[in-house]
């Protein structure tokens, strides 16, 4: 029954699948990034929290985005095996899938939360928190509350893909979105009217987390294909095994991009205080608080890319458990093509208009140091754009095949070995500046390696 429900992934033209699917998708990744963008916004133009804040807001970040990698390994490991398993004509499984990822998911997140909490001066300290003592204070102040909203913030994002495959992508879309709108409207009451600094940045913040596993818990009881029995939430090691295997590739690409940005800020905070200007205490945040705003724009971009990407797992999951290799071929295609597109527009904005996207982040408070760095960072740091997008494309495609050790192996290459590598090597060549060259560098090596896996790709969809 539930095959046939899901039968039109077979027959329906692949391009309106493409936007029905990722469409939402592309909407709640952007209101997911939009959480921590529209903080940073607002601190940045806050004058009594300026770069100081901006830097604060850099260094907690990556502990944000570990908790989105487990709850995503969770979310879409289970979008992919759900929609393999209706491919396959196998409901029970699916049910039982959707089951043990929800307790995974609790359970995981409320380990994470006591962590952080306990943990929170060393674990702000690894991540270049001690830059300076006003730094460090921002950071402690709006890690501690972040902290609070863990649980909160990686059931929200679990559900998200989870209710995607169950056939609903506008409802997990209008979930995100419901509390993305309520943080945009709080922040700027919590940081220029209450005056509550990163207090009040964070709070916002939580409280959009909490409307959004509100309506994601309110749509597990009403789930429409997939409808979990008590049992199902019992968790079975077979079943959990798999489901973890097929998000491996999602969980590596945001925890190795932590590994990433640990290692960035580490060598900003070292080389920093050996540059003439930045070695100076009064701007020794800016490289850390400017290379944090690039990495926001460059995750709205990254959003869209993974969205589209993320919204077709359902679609392939469903067409390659039913061997329609044709149509996953064909979906590869027009994927990769809408992927390039958007990085060549990424690219233009960023080599274009760097002086208009820093001024968004507060520029007119800073000093013109802040601008200068800025423009040079937005302009090196992302000149491999239309790269960048076709490899995130080409991981998530491979993981929505059920090639795991494929996917995983070139993301682990791209955000380890490259990422990792050259953030850590090329500052010892070109001093600061050696960080903004390690991006560029890392996506033009993995692409070349993905050529060959989309050729090889190609090839496998092509037998008969």
């Amino acid at each position: 029954m539930k095959q046939n429900n899901q039968s039109y992934l077979a027959t329906e033209k692949v391009s309106k699948l493409m936007g029905k699917y990722s469409v939402p998708c592309i909407i709640s990744l952007l209101v997911g990034a939009l959480y921590n963008i529209v903080d940073q916004i607002f601190i940045a133009n806050a004058d009594y929290l300026g770069s100081y804040g901006n830097a604060a807001n850099t260094v907690v970040f990556p502990l944000t985005v570990i908790a989105l990698a487990i709850a995503i390994m969770l979310g879409d490991g289970c979008c992919a095996f759900v929609s393999l398993s209706l491919g396959k004509n196998e409901p029970d499984n699916a049910k039982k899938s959707v089951g043990n990822s929800v307790i995974l998911t609790i359970v995981s997140s409320l380990v994470l939360c006591a962590i952080y909490l306990i943990f929170s001066d060393q674990i702000i300290a690894m991540f270049g928190g001690t830059v300076n003592a006003e730094t460090f204070k921002c950071s402690h102040e709006y890690f501690f509350y972040i902290s609070i909203g863990i649980p909160f913030y990686m059931f929200g994002q679990a559900m998200n893909p989870i209710i995607r495959a169950d056939g609903n992508p506008k409802f997990a879309m209008i979930s995100t979105l419901a509390g993305a709108i309520l943080n945009i409207i709080l922040d700027p009451i919590f940081i220029f009217v209450f005056r509550w600094g990163m207090m009040g940045a964070a709070v916002a913040t939580v409280i959009g987390q909490i409307v959004t596993a509100v309506l994601a818990i309110w749509y597990l009881y009403h789930m429409r294909l997939v409808k979990p029995r008590k049992a199902d939430f019992s968790i079975d090691w077979k079943i959990s095994r798999k489901t973890l295997i097929l998000g491996v590739t999602s969980f590596l690409s945001q925890i190795s991009l932590v590994a990433a940005m640990a290692a960035i800020n580490n060598m900003i905070r070292k080389y920093g205080a050996m540059d003439s200007v930045f070695g100076q205490e009064q701007y020794a945040q800016i490289p850390m608080a400017v290379v944090g705003i690039v990495m926001k724009f460059f995750q709205i971009v990254i959003s869209i890319v993974v969205g589209m990407a993320a919204g077709c797992i359902p679609i392939v999951g469903y067409n390659m458990g039913a061997g329609l290799k044709k149509r996953v071929k064909e979906l590869f295609t027009k994927l990769l093509l809408v992927e390039a597109s958007v990085g060549a527009v990424a690219l233009i904005i960023v080599e274009i208009f760097p002086h208009q996207l820093i001024t968004i982040f507060g520029a007119a408070n800073e000093s013109a140091y802040y601008t200068d760095f800025a423009i040079k960072a937005f302009r090196i740091y992302l000149c491999m754009m239309i790269l960048a997008c076709v490899n995130k494309a080409c991981f998530i495609f491979l993981q929505a095949m059920g090639k795991a050790a494929a996917s995983t192996a070139l993301s682990m290459i791209r955000e380890i070995v490259f990422g990792v590598g050259f953030a850590l090597l090329l500052p010892i060549f070109f001093g600061l500046n050696g960080v903004l060259y390690s991006m560029p560098v890392s996506d033009l090596l993995t692409f070349l390696i993905a050529v060959y896996l989309i050729q090889a790709t190609y090839k496998e969809l092509s037998a008969r």
